[in-house]
């Protein structure tokens, strides 16, 4: 397993610590932030899931820069950046930080395309991710983080940052999904 890969695995083995701090409901106290506050294993929750995050930009930049893109790579990438997610996303919905419905439809969407993925993998074809694809993991990213730390940067302001991020995920993981299935529609069709 090369470098590149090894960070993306090391972002899978991120989840479970991840969930840890944000569902279990250590006695650590608050973190006063602006004119908010949010659980102290809150808050190091949403730091171990930014930096997760983060290893996801610097798998792709290490694959492409030491020429070591891979078809591990290719399927593992995506893959990581879905767990992580998925496990947030539910984490947030446990807490009651974001609605089922939302959760619901990220959710399918990214089941969809890995089937889809799954599909074309049979036929000895990867589907790399892509770039609206990378666009949309980076704002369900960011509007996750935001409501991992409670919205606090923005409560001064009483801007619904959090929620506004997450209707943007939900809007541009629907589209993205689309579109997959619309320029791999010919891998479904040529699928026995």
């Amino acid at each position: 397993m090369n470098l590149p890969n090894k960070i993306t695995f090391s972002r899978v083995l991120m989840i479970p610590v991840f969930m840890v701090f944000l569902l279990v409901p250590f006695d650590w106290g608050t973190i006063e932030a602006f004119s908010g506050e949010i659980p102290v294993h809150h808050f190091i929750a949403a730091i171990i899931f930014i930096i997760a995050s983060c290893t996801d930009w610097i798998d792709g930049y290490y694959a492409r820069k030491l020429n070591m893109v891979t078809n591990l790579g290719k399927f593992l990438d995506p893959l990581a950046d879905k767990l992580l997610v998925t496990a947030a996303l539910i984490g947030l919905v446990e807490l009651q930080l974001a609605p089922a419905w939302m959760v619901i439809l990220i959710l399918s969407r990214e089941f969809a395309v890995t089937g889809l993925r799954l599909i074309a993998a049979g036929d000895g074809d990867v589907i790399a991710a892509s770039q609206l694809g990378k666009l949309k993991t980076w704002i369900q990213i960011i509007a996750i983080s935001a409501l991992l730390l409670h919205n606090i940067p923005f409560t001064m302001i009483s801007f619904p940052f959090a929620e506004l991020a997450l209707w943007a995920a939900t809007i541009i993981t629907v589209f993205s999904g689309w579109d997959y299935f619309m320029k791999n529609k010919h891998i479904m069709l040529k699928s026995k």
